[in-house]
């Protein structure tokens, strides 16, 4: 009866000491937590200056805004030297910057999931857009075209029924041209070099995007022009992860402070040849 007795008492004993243990332990992993929890709500800023250099997503395949020469392994264009001017402002040395590619179908995963700290990457604001990032103010105005062969039958729009056009994937240009031309056939690569490739292998009657893309495009191959004028409005702007604010802010202050002091304007002849009107 003795024997029966101690046991309860031992196992009593023995709960109670695993009780405290697991309080223990889930306060200091509260705390560890806690740590963690404040490491991933600091804003982009802070972060960019604890690491000591700004990831920015650009394209390497767009000519005048950003395209990686393939000799030097270089990456060039208007995008980029807004992204070191970005470094500059925050870190006070523009080569502080991290270029890593994007494309019009990866660039916002990319941004959520924090491989990158913002998109500069000739990307059009738009409202839906505006559900999964927040943007900067406009930095650049551009417009929606097509580029067909300089013999090409094709003059706008109203000449598309019937023809392949060539468009990325992810892009606003995809959709457009569905909507205004319902009745051509889309064909969709995953980036501007190969829907270009394929318009010069002759898989399409012409390539859709942004009017200053397809002059870039142009500018690699003269037997080439831009038709229709441009059907749509394409304003640029600069996508940041949702709700920082903060960053944004800083954003828009380097977009301001360049205009004010001519650097826009410098920037803007450089790449496209002229100042903006």
């Amino acid at each position: 009866m003795k024997k029966l007795l101690k046991w309860p008492s031992f196992m009593l004993v023995l709960i109670l000491s695993l009780v405290l243990s697991g309080c223990s332990t889930a306060e200091e992993s509260s705390s560890s937590g806690g740590s963690g929890g404040d490491a991933e709500a600091k804003g982009t800023i802070e972060q960019i200056k604890e690491r000591g250099k700004l990831i920015a997503g650009v394209k390497y395949d767009t000519k005048l805004f950003g395209l990686k020469d393939p000799a030097s392994g270089n990456v060039e264009g208007f995008d980029i030297d807004i992204a070191k001017a970005l470094a500059k402002q925050i870190l006070g040395d523009e080569t502080k910057v991290e270029l890593k590619e994007v494309t019009s179908k990866t660039r916002i995963p990319m941004l959520q999931n924090g491989d990158i700290d913002i998109i500069i990457a000739t990307m059009t604001i738009t409202d839906e857009r505006k559900e999964q990032v927040d943007f900067s103010d406009v930095y650049f105005e551009a417009g929606q075209s097509l580029l067909v062969k300089n013999d090409s039958a094709i003059t706008g729009l109203e000449s598309l029924s019937g023809v392949k056009v060539l468009a990325v994937k992810g892009s606003t240009s995809a959709q457009n041209i569905r909507e205004k031309a319902p009745d051509a056939e889309v064909l969709e690569f995953d980036n501007y070099q190969d829907a270009f490739t394929a318009l010069k292998a002759g898989k399409g009657e012409a390539l859709t995007t942004d009017n200053i893309i397809l002059i870039g495009m142009q500018q690699t191959d003269n037997s080439f022009q831009l038709v229709g004028g441009n059907f749509t409005s394409e304003p640029y702007g600069m996508a940041i992860r949702k709700g920082d604010t903060a960053f944004v802010e800083e954003v828009n202050t380097l977009l301001k402070s360049m205009k004010d002091s001519g650097e826009y304007d410098t920037l803007h002849e450089k790449w496209l040849g002229a100042k903006p009107e």
